[in-house]
C-alpha cells in the first residue's frame, strides 16, 4: 500500500513543484517558455501512452489477428469519446486563448483555467491507476517498476503545467501564494482518478488490456487537442517541437531504464 501511496502522489509532487516556480520566476512567463513546456509535456504524454499503456496492451492481447487486436483498438476509441464528452461537457478555457470551451458560463477566467489543467489531469491520474492495478493483479506485462515509470514520467510532465497555471494567474492578479495553491490544487485531481481506477478495477485483470487501451486513448486526446496545438500556434513552434522531441526521449529513457 506504501508504493500504491507513494506511486499516486509522485505526479502531484510534480505539479506542485511547478506551481511553486511562481516564487521564483518572473510574473509573466514568455511565449517562447510556454512553447518549450507545452512541447515538452506532449512528448512525455505521448511517450508514455505507447510504453506505458499501448505497447503492455499489445503484448497481453496480440496473436496476429484482427480480433486479438480489437479490445486495445476499442478501448482506445472509448477513452478517446470518453475525454470528448469530457471536454463538450466542462466548462474551461486554455492559457493560451481566451475563448471558452464547453457550456456557457459565467466562472472567472482562473477557475476555467484550473478546470482545463484538471480536466486533462484525469487521463493522466487514470492511467496511473491503471497500471498500479495491473501490477496489483500481478500482471506479468506490468511490473511495480514499470508502474513508477508512469508515475515519473507524469510528474516530469506535471512541473511544467504546474508553472504554466501558477504564473498566469500571478500576472492576473493573484497573490505568489494564491497563484501557488490554485496550481497546486489544479493537480489534485489527478491521484483522486488513480485511486478511483485502482478501486473500480479490483479483480478485472481480465479486462487489463482494453483498460490500459482506454487511458491512453484518453491521455492522447487531452495531448492532440490541446497541448500539441497550443505548442504549435503562432511563433516559436519549432520551440515547442524541440521540446516535444525532449520530453519524448526522457519519457522513453525512463521506461527503458526502470522497466
Amino acid at each position: 500500500m506504501e508504493n500504491i501511496a507513494l506511486g499516486f502522489a509522485i505526479p502531484f509532487i510534480g505539479t506542485s513543484l511547478g506551481a511553486a516556480m511562481v516564487f521564483f520566476l518572473r510574473d509573466k512567463i514568455s511565449d517562447f517558455a510556454q512553447k518549450l513546456l507545452l512541447g515538452f509535456a506532449s512528448g512525455v504524454m505521448v511517450a508514455a501512452s505507447f510504453w506505458s499503456l499501448l505497447q503492455p496492451a499489445l503484448e497481453q492481447t496480440s496473436d496476429g489477428t484482427i480480433s486479438g487486436v480489437m479490445p486495445v483498438l476499442t478501448g482506445f476509441a472509448a477513452g478517446m469519446c470518453f475525454l470528448f464528452i469530457l471536454d463538450t461537457l466542462i466548462p474551461h478555457q486554455h492559457i493560451d486563448a481566451n475563448i471558452d470551451e464547453g457550456p456557457r458560463s459565467s466562472l472567472p477566467r482562473s477557475t476555467k483555467l484550473i478546470l482545463a489543467v484538471a480536466l486533462h489531469n484525469i487521463p493522466e491520474g487514470m492511467a496511473v491507476g491503471v497500471v498500479f492495478a495491473g501490477m496489483l493483479g500481478n500482471d506479468t506485462v506490468l511490473t511495480l517498476a514499470g508502474a513508477f515509470a508512469l508515475s515519473f514520467g507524469m510528474a516530469i510532465q506535471n512541473i511544467p503545467e504546474g508553472a504554466i497555471i501558477s504564473i498566469p494567474l500571478r500576472a492576473e492578479g493573484k497573490s505568489r501564494s494564491k497563484a501557488f495553491i490554485m496550481g497546486m490544487l489544479s493537480g489534485l485531481v489527478e491521484p483522486v482518478a488513480a485511486l478511483i481506477t485502482l478501486l473500480f478495477l479490483d479483480n478485472v485483470s481480465s479486462a487489463m488490456p482494453l483498460l490500459l487501451a482506454f487511458a491512453a486513448g484518453a491521455m492522447l486526446y487531452v495531448t492532440v487537442e490541446e497541448l500539441i496545438p497550443s505548442s504549435q500556434s503562432g511563433k516559436h513552434s519549432n520551440i515547442g517541437t524541440i521540446g516535444f522531441a525532449t520530453g519524448f526521449m526522457i519519457m522513453m529513457t525512463l521506461t527503458a531504464i526502470l522497466e
